[in-house]
């Protein structure tokens, strides 16, 4: 892992025009000055309730959506000045496992064809249906599948195995980066370690960085070694895994924590469950100053008034929270 971010996103903003709401505002803001950094070889876990923004932010990075503002570096270049067929080539750097294995393979194609089907775009990596069929198997023994099932069809796999075949043909064209949108969620128990695990290998031997979305914390807290957490289209806290599970300093994050179940007794016994007031409030109409201040026990009239600027950590470089009152879980633990 490198020290220079691979990606570096620095205050990018996102607004849909949606029918008007109930307070006549039509103008939904699903992301808000998002500031982002992942290194290579890194896996940076995304967290936070549904609607918050989290696939909205993928689906940026990926180029499908345009930022209204701020800018998005890929080692450097932004991507979204690129043209014809430096963007065609830049694409194969951003690739995507999709959550449902399910619904995101073509029933029609077989295995090999699916794998394949992204080098019927970048036609330049190989050139002959010799090189091809050479690195389906490749990739189907990358991904734990074996050179037969090449000529299978989605519905004759499992969900585990099917989303194998996803996570291969998110490498067919040796991305930098792959983003997973809730890659385990669909999948049993067992196979999500399954997946987890092989996700971890392959990072490994291959060095990409993965962007890894999920709204469950006890996935997060194994693949991730660094989290963002998402709160109505801002990211309030960010750190170190360790550091977010053992010290958040944002009361989302500890409410968010307090709410994931554990199986080990002391830790029940320990955790003190965090009861949020009120709904989570509308994107079309979000709370002034802290969004999160509505349901927040530690709101003043202070977080009514002014946005919360990053604030760090003063022991730990690089774990902020965007709060007016951080909390301080070493001082809590050690009373």
């Amino acid at each position: 892992m490198t020290d220079s971010p691979l990606l570096d996103v620095q205050g990018i903003s996102k607004t849909f025009q949606v029918p008007k709401g109930p307070n006549g505002n039509d103008r939904l803001r699903a992301l808000d000055r998002i500031d982002l950094t992942l290194r290579q070889g890194e896996t940076l876990g995304l967290v936070g309730e549904s609607g918050c923004g989290k696939s909205t932010l993928a689906r940026t990075l990926m180029l499908l959506e345009r930022p209204d503002q701020g800018t998005v570096r890929f080692g450097g270049v932004d991507p979204f000045a690129l043209r014809k067929s430096e963007l065609l080539r830049w694409r194969r750097r951003v690739q995507m496992v999709f959550q449902d294995p399910y619904a995101s393979l073509n029933p029609r194609l077989t295995a090999a064809q699916i794998i394949a089907e992204p080098w019927h775009t970048h036609r330049d990596l190989f050139r002959t249906s010799r090189e091809r069929a050479a690195r389906v198997r490749e990739l189907l023994h990358l991904v734990g599948l074996r050179p037969s099932d090449a000529d299978r069809y989605p519905q004759e796999f499992s969900g585990g195995q099917r989303q194998r075949i996803g996570i291969a043909r998110a490498l067919a064209l040796g991305p930098d980066v792959v983003i997973c949108d809730e890659p385990v969620s669909a999948l049993d128990l067992s196979v999500q370690a399954q997946v987890l695990n092989l996700l971890n290998e392959l990072q490994q031997a291959l060095s990409v960085s993965y962007l890894f979305i999920s709204h469950d914390l006890s996935v997060v807290r194994h693949v991730a070694d660094r989290v963002a957490v998402m709160y109505l289209g801002r990211i309030v806290e960010t750190g170190t895994t360790d550091e977010v599970f053992e010290n958040p300093r944002h009361p989302y994050t500890k409410a968010l924590l307090s709410a994931a179940p554990t199986l080990r007794r002391a830790d029940r016994e320990r955790k003190q469950k965090i009861l949020l007031k009120g709904e989570l409030p509308s994107p079309l109409d979000p709370p002034s100053g802290c969004r999160f201040r509505t349901r927040c026990w530690q709101a003043t009239e202070l977080c009514a008034n002014t946005p919360p600027p990053p604030t760090a950590d003063p022991t730990t470089p690089g774990h902020t929270a965007e709060c007016h009152h951080p909390l301080d879980t070493r001082v809590s633990a050690a009373r």
